[in-house]
């Protein structure tokens, strides 16, 4: 690919990003979004971090399907769903997922549950 192909493809990419982020700022209130468009587009935030952590959990390094007890992503994941559904705290949740996740790396690293 020569320099100029990899300019072009910059300069399209960023013409794409600038049209399709200022579209909604353009068109302003020109356009009205049903109600129900509404709602759904509420959970697409939730649904964006759900495919880009899912696959993370649940996936090895190779690619393989990781559902194990050997899996410490999946079962740091799974304690923190838990403690979400019992605190309902977000900034809480993380911690304890890290604490759990940090704790079950160590002890697999270091070989210290057996």
């Amino acid at each position: 690919m020569s320099d100029f192909d990899i300019w072009m493809t910059i300069l399209a990419l960023v013409a794409a990003t600038a049209i399709t982020r200022s579209s909604f700022w353009l068109v302003g209130h020109h356009i009205t979004i049903p109600p129900r468009v509404q709602q759904m587009l509420r959970f697409a935030p939730a649904c964006a971090l759900a495919a880009i952590v899912a696959p993370d959990i649940a996936f090895g390094p190779a690619g393989e399907l990781a559902i194990s007890p050997a899996n410490p992503k999946l079962l740091a994941g799974l304690a923190s769903v838990a403690f979400y559904l019992l605190r309902r705290n977000m900034l809480h949740t993380i911690i304890f997922g890290m604490l759990v996740f940090t704790v079950l790396r160590v002890t697999q690293v270091f070989g210290v549950a057996g």
